[in-house]
């Protein structure tokens, strides 16, 4: 019964968005792509053909996107699954993330950004089995549905500390776009903790480019966020032409991967502290970033958990029968991006963490190591297009992979037992220009060893994704 309904899942996934799809990419090979004309306001950073509504060069800001992405999985090799696993059957799943953003330039130093939310849809076996999961954009509590809430409400503040002016990025919240090139700026409220640290020009954004989450992001940085992906919290950013430091503090959730967050900072927080150094490869710019993150919360611990298996007392470990306030979790997330010639990019990510107490907030991975490259297609007469290759392998600490094995779940993985393998991740992407604000892509993910089970796999998951920026 479960394989039939995965299959008319499948089928009802495939006519919803291939058709969309399939209307965009007949849109793309009949629209060659826009040359962008001369602006007086190009220097601001806002380039317009990314949208498909024209907006004022104002102190204000407002607009909308939308990202939906179907994903479907053929079927896996699969001698036994936990409550935790993969589906090994085929099935088909659909997430949306719709957004509007809207900013206000209060003064030329002083700036405020809201952003309004609503994501639906799920992922495929419900966003459990595989740590480096293959679609960034799902919510992974299915109680909260489809409900719009505030994503992000932000101020910002720039202490000027030099006369010259550089752009500090593009919309939708950088309407202070002429800054200081050094400043101090400070940031607080209700924002999500890789909106700056851990950035990468290649592989930061799922909606454009890759989808995997130990790839758009360091797959070991467990970093503060609540089910969502947001916090509250306070940043502060010293910004130079060659270098950069930041530190952040952010709220961590109650329970692991939950949506409330812990007010109790005493005890529980998120901390970090990024190092950003600018370097130039035979004229071609580059960023090296080191992050070292401390998260303090009610965490659970492996070892205690597996303690209590071994005394005969339970037949099964849970670490959340070991939670304790004040735990931590420390590790280290080093990133790099390197412009290259022929409008190519690379970047790699390395990351560690203890792996001692629970994972928390993002996934169940403890050390990553991550590579990948993209290309614009100005070499085939598309320079609005974009093609992406990376590669991620993902491991757990001893503890960590101890406690699987005796059957342990986490809020992620649990397949019941496990012998032990790194899980391998290769993606690739092609993102279309089909017109202004519209870009289709394609996708293909092949995953080795899902939840790091060399009894299991691999999974294959391909993927139709439709962007609209308006």
């Amino acid at each position: 019964m479960r394989a039939r309904v995965h299959a008319n899942a499948y089928a009802r996934a495939s006519m919803r968005l291939g058709l969309f799809v399939a209307a965009s990419a007949l849109a793309t090979l009949a629209t060659p792509t826009l040359a962008r004309a001369d602006d007086p306001h190009e220097d601001d950073g806002i380039d317009d053909d990314s949208y498909l509504l024209p907006h004022p060069h104002a102190r204000w800001w407002l607009s909308a996107q939308a990202n939906v992405i179907a994903q479907f999985q053929p079927g896996l090799h699969s001698p036994y699954a936990g409550k935790n696993s993969f589906l090994p059957d085929d099935h088909a799943a659909i997430s949306s993330v719709e957004t509007v953003y809207g900013a206000y330039q209060i003064t030329s130093t002083t700036a405020v950004m809201v952003a309004g939310e609503s994501a639906g849809g799920g992922g495929l076996s419900q966003a459990l089995g595989i740590a480096g999961f293959t679609d960034v954009d799902v919510v992974r509590n299915p109680t909260l549905g489809p409900a719009p809430y505030i994503a992000k409400a932000i101020i910002e503040q720039i202490i000027p500390l030099s006369d010259e002016r550089v752009t500090a990025g593009n919309a939708p919240w950088n309407v202070l776009r002429r800054v200081p090139a050094r400043r101090l700026v400070l940031r607080a409220g209700k924002l999500a903790t890789t909106d700056t640290f851990d950035v990468n020009a290649s592989g930061s954004d799922s909606h454009l480019q890759l989808m995997n989450w130990s790839l758009v992001n360091n797959g070991a940085y467990d970093y503060a966020a609540d089910t969502r992906g947001y916090t509250l919290g306070a940043t502060v950013e010293y910004i130079a032409p060659r270098w950069a430091l930041r530190y952040g503090a952010m709220l961590m959730p109650t329970v692991a991967n939950g949506p409330d967050y812990d007010y109790k900072i005493a005890h529980a927080r998120g901390e970090q502290l990024e190092l950003e150094l600018h370097e130039c490869i035979g004229g071609h710019a580059g960023v090296v970033r080191i992050l070292g993150f401390l998260n303090h919360a009610k965490m659970g611990n492996y070892e205690e958990a597996i303690a209590v298996v071994r005394q005969g007392i339970l037949d099964t470990p849970d670490i959340t029968s070991t939670r304790l306030v004040g735990r931590t979790k420390h590790g280290i997330a080093i990133g790099w991006e390197q412009a290259l010639p022929h409008d190519a990019r690379a970047f790699a990510r390395v990351g560690w963490s203890d792996g001692q107490n629970e994972t928390f907030a993002y996934t169940e991975i403890d050390n990553s190591v991550a590579a990948g490259a993209d290309i614009q297609g100005t070499a085939w007469g598309r320079a609005a297009d974009r093609v992406g290759l990376a590669v991620v392998t993902n491991g757990l600490s001893t503890p960590h992979r101890d406690y699987l094995a005796l059957g342990g779940l986490g809020f992620i993985l649990g397949d019941g037992a496990l012998h032990y393998g790194r899980e391998d991740i290769v993606e690739a992407y092609y993102t279309a220009r089909a017109y202004r604000g519209i870009s289709p892509a394609v996708d293909i993910q092949v995953v080795d060893h899902p939840g790091y089970n060399t009894d299991r796999g691999p999974a294959v998951v391909g993927s139709l994704r439709l962007h609209v920026e308006l």
